[in-house]
């Protein structure tokens, strides 16, 4: 009876999170409406209306597609079979535990580990994490090229929204902008007392400012996304610096300015404004900076990686460096 109690209050907090968690993304919505309303109903700037609607059109088409694009989670190739599973938490010796999971880890395309050198492994997933993947504990689940749970819209961000969320945060800096700087003007006006209207000197105000609030940070949390994607970086990857097979590398995913960016946006350029999927692979699997044919997956083919696995059978202690540590 008690545990069922338990149980019953556990879901009741679940659900509240759940609605809770969508009330910054309410607040977001209802300042842009409002915004929209008191620009085109209350001001009436026509001359200004054509520009301010693309805008706001490219605006709340990336937000929706930053909201509404479900985070990637990793292929099936990634997970522990039911017989995998089932034998990896029926064995009670911790040493073949870690054995069985860097046996497994050879046949992946894997080149990242833990901080100690050990397997990226999800316990609560139960999958061999790929490069650049990690688990959020928000949406529960394991992430493509994680970069951080975003509150305002509601999402994880990661390699299948990330375009998306960055479209979303250059087009926020410009509707900010374009908002300021049309309304200055009749902020002047207020000033000097030329606005009969009393409604329209409150639009106005709150108006310049709202938009001046929005825009400084806004303009500092995009220019940060700017310098990682400038990097090939993420926001988890900027706080820890990634653990290669061959230690810790801070560029390791850097592949110059212009190919940095084309791994976001696509080599394609006229989609890169347009809120489209265009980025390049599937987030399994990354071209990392040359390090040596034998650690990069782009010069790598399949006859060195198999005599590795041949070396490591050769000389088991290679592998016993490596231990395994769950991730979540």
């Amino acid at each position: 009876m008690r545990r069922g109690w338990k149980m019953a209050l556990s879901g009741g907090l679940r659900c509240c999170r759940r609605v809770l968690s969508w009330v910054p993304v309410l607040v977001i919505v209802l300042v842009v409406l409002w915004s929209y309303y008191a620009y085109v109903f209350e001001l009436c700037l026509v001359i200004y209306l054509i520009f301010y609607h693309a805008i706001f059109v490219f605006f709340t088409w990336t937000y929706w597609k930053s909201i509404f694009t479900l985070p990637q989670q990793p292929n099936q190739k990634f997970h522990l079979s039911y017989s995998d599973k089932e034998r990896y938490e029926n064995e009670e010796r911790p040493e073949v535990q870690k054995q069985m999971l860097i046996d497994m880890a050879k046949k992946l395309p894997v080149y990242t580990r833990t901080g100690s050198g050990a397997v990226r492994f999800c316990d609560r997933c139960h999958l061999i994490k790929p490069d650049r993947c990690h688990h959020c504990s928000v949406c529960a689940m394991c992430v493509l090229k994680m970069d951080h749970h975003c509150p305002w819209v509601n999402n994880c961000i990661g390699f299948s929204n990330y375009k998306f969320f960055l479209q979303f945060l250059a087009y926020s800096v410009l509707y900010c902008l374009y908002i300021a700087t049309t309304v200055f003007n009749y902020f002047i006006k207020y000033w000097r007392g030329e606005l009969p209207s009393v409604r329209s000197k409150f639009h106005v105000l709150f108006l310049l400012f709202v938009a001046c609030m929005f825009f400084v940070s806004l303009v500092i949390l995009f220019g940060y996304h700017c310098w990682l994607v400038s990097r090939n970086k993420t926001t988890l990857e900027a706080f820890c610096t990634p653990v290669f097979t061959s230690g810790p590398e801070k560029n390791g995913f850097n592949l110059g300015f212009i190919k940095n960016i084309q791994q976001v946006f696509g080599d394609n350029k006229k989609f890169w404004l347009i809120p489209i999927g265009s980025s390049p692979g599937d987030g399994h699997s990354f071209p990392m900076r040359s390090m040596n044919e034998s650690q990069n997956p782009l010069l790598a083919n399949e006859e060195p990686w198999e005599d590795n696995e041949d070396e490591n059978r050769d000389y088991p202690e290679v592998s016993s460096s490596l231990t395994m540590e769950t991730e979540t």
